[in-house]
């Protein structure tokens, strides 16, 4: 695929692969848990699928917008050297305001 050799696509591609992931489990830990008796009320539906299909998808745009927003807002930080130096040392500017 040529469109995943450019590096703003592979890191969204990516970063929504977490989503996606990050929805499923929330989707099984919500199954799991039954809060609410949710995981009743859902499988005592003539059509459990598509209750879980609509659920599922409003995770995974959730979940994958969160995911995908937060690699964009992120593109611009500058990234604290490996090895453990330390952390990222900020410094005091003065700015003259009229």
């Amino acid at each position: 695929m040529p469109f995943m050799r450019q590096p703003l696509i592979r890191l969204l591609a990516v970063n929504l692969a977490g989503g996606v992931a990050a929805a499923v489990l929330m989707l099984g830990g919500l199954l799991a848990l039954n809060p609410g008796h949710l995981r009743e009320l859902i499988l005592a539906d003539q059509t459990p699928g598509a209750a879980l299909g609509l659920l599922l998808f409003g995770l995974v745009v959730t979940f994958g917008s969160v995911a995908m927003g937060t690699a964009i807002m992120g593109l611009g930080q500058q990234r604290a050297p490996r090895g453990g130096g330390g952390r990222g040392r900020t410094a005091a500017a003065r700015v003259r305001v009229r």
